[in-house]
């Protein structure tokens, strides 16, 4: 037996030391068993924990059962009718013609190419619809807002499709071997609506924002009041003006306005009327009374234009001295047609001296108009009988100018009148059973005129009310 080291002996003394220590400290921590008798601590958690129990018996339905042990309750059996058990069933998507109609509205920006991609329509499909004549050219011409649709099931061929061709719905059914075309209905509605406005900083832009179109505008302008109203001078902010039409809606989307049946416009508290009414096959505006509007001449031969001098003496801009100026001058832009003012025969078309290219009309009776300083003519000749309105020259700068204008005379047996004075008769007014026809085809126009102005007829005078008099009637200047 060998002898221990002296530094084996003290590792052995420290692990003694070490076990014994942490004997201690158990102890400390560990409590002592149960010894048979509970302290007052105990007692007082037991009686707690009871007074719980009791009351939870108490106040809960079913929890003295809960507490109870489990006891066997008898089992009962019920026979069940089962289903056979077959092959399992794949519900097919929508077969039927026509219920897979997928509607799509083209946005800003977006092509019908984007739009055949988004739907993944098959290939062989998009080419075969892509060569039925006429979809290929629309569909270029697809603009925001215009509609198709297509019949496409789920994963499925395409069977129908549906787009506007010319202003009209058009379905193309693509399931048999030939596509198949019909027109689809649409519900048409004609509606007469008056559209009212003032003129405000401009009469176009004015009447564009309540809906009338150029046309209407034209109508306004060069049939209607173009020998009452002079629409660069005689228009303030404030003046109302009010036009009757019929528009035509096609599944609630507008797509036609009609010419203007009726139309007011009010310029320095003086009412202008106008009525559409057809006499003896020819379409015209008459007053409410009958009368026509219709002048032997044109008080503005050149539409939109602003009056730059008028008829008198004045110091010649070019030459620099006093001298009659035996017309007026209409400041308009290079090109601007020049309209005849009347029914007339071209009695010359050339050059004039200072007067530049310049166009001199015979219209009978020894009244003649003149117009000078074009930049080019139209085509007319000398002798050719033209219509009132027909374009017979642009606006130009020729001879002594100083700028782009229309230098305009009016001659009566050779001498010069003021063309914004001149006073001719009208035609003779409606009368008889054309009176009545022209009433009772009116009364509706008037009717709708009526809704935005308050007119009272009184013999041959039309009063309109002032909203801005204190009284609120103030009576209108008479009509000559």
């Amino acid at each position: 037996m060998t002898q221990s080291s002296p530094r084996d002996a003290r590792q052995q003394k420290l692990s003694a030391l070490r076990a014994d220590a942490l004997r201690r400290y158990a102890g400390l921590r560990i409590p002592a068993g149960f010894n048979g008798r509970w302290t007052r601590r105990q007692w007082a958690h037991a009686s707690l924990f009871a007074s719980i129990i009791a009351l939870l018996g108490a106040l809960v339905p079913g929890f003295d059962q809960a507490l109870a042990l489990p006891t066997h309750a008898p089992r009962a059996s019920m026979a069940l009718t089962l289903p056979q058990i077959g092959p399992k069933k794949v519900v097919a998507g929508p077969t039927r013609k026509g219920d897979s109609w997928q509607v799509v509205n083209v946005r800003a920006g977006e092509t019908a190419s984007e739009i055949f991609k988004q739907l993944d329509i098959p290939q062989g499909d998009l080419a075969r619809l892509l060569k039925y004549p006429g979809v290929n050219m629309e569909m270029r011409r697809l603009r925001p807002g215009a509609e198709i649709a297509f019949d496409l099931p789920p994963g499925g061929p395409l069977r129908g499709f549906r787009y506007t061709r010319i202003g009209e719905k058009v379905e193309l059914d693509m399931t048999g071997e030939k596509i198949v075309e019909t027109a689809v209905p649409q519900q048409v509605d004609v509606r007469t609506v008056v559209l009212s406005g003032t003129v405000g900083d401009s009469l176009f832009e004015s009447a564009r924002k309540v809906g009338l179109t150029t046309q209407n505008l034209k109508e306004l302008t060069d049939d209607i009041f173009k020998y009452s109203v002079d629409f660069d001078s005689d228009l303030d902010n404030n003046d109302r003006f009010s036009v009757v039409v019929d528009q035509t809606w096609k599944d609630g989307k507008l797509v036609d306005t009609g010419p203007v049946l009726a139309a007011t416009i009010t310029t320095d508290g003086k009412l202008h009327s106008g009525f559409l009414f057809e006499r003896d096959g020819k379409p015209g505006y008459y007053t409410a009374d009958g009368r026509s509007l219709e002048r032997a001449f044109i008080r503005m031969p050149i539409p939109y234009a602003r009056l730059t001098s008028g008829f008198g003496g004045r110091r010649h801009p070019v030459l620099g001295r006093f001298r009659m100026h035996k017309g007026v001058d209409y400041a308009a832009g290079t090109g601007t047609p020049i309209m005849a003012a009347g029914d007339a025969r071209v009695k010359s078309v050339g050059w004039h001296g200072g007067y530049g290219k310049a166009v001199e009309l015979d219209h009978g009776q020894g009244k003649t108009t003149f117009y000078a300083h074009m930049s080019r003519f139209a085509k007319i000749r000398p002798g050719q009988r033209i219509t009132q309105g027909t374009v017979i020259g642009y606006v130009g700068s020729t001879g002594l100018s100083t700028g782009p204008h229309l230098h305009y005379e009016f001659r009566v047996n050779g001498a010069h009148r003021n063309p914004l004075s001149m006073m001719l008769p009208p035609p003779a007014p409606l009368s008889g059973t054309l009176l009545a026809q022209f009433k009772g085809e009116t009364k509706r126009a008037l009717g709708k005129i009526r809704e935005v102005e308050n007119i009272v007829f009184q013999g041959e005078e039309i009063r309109v009310a002032d909203a801005a008099s204190e009284k609120g009637k103030t009576k209108a200047d008479k009509r000559g």
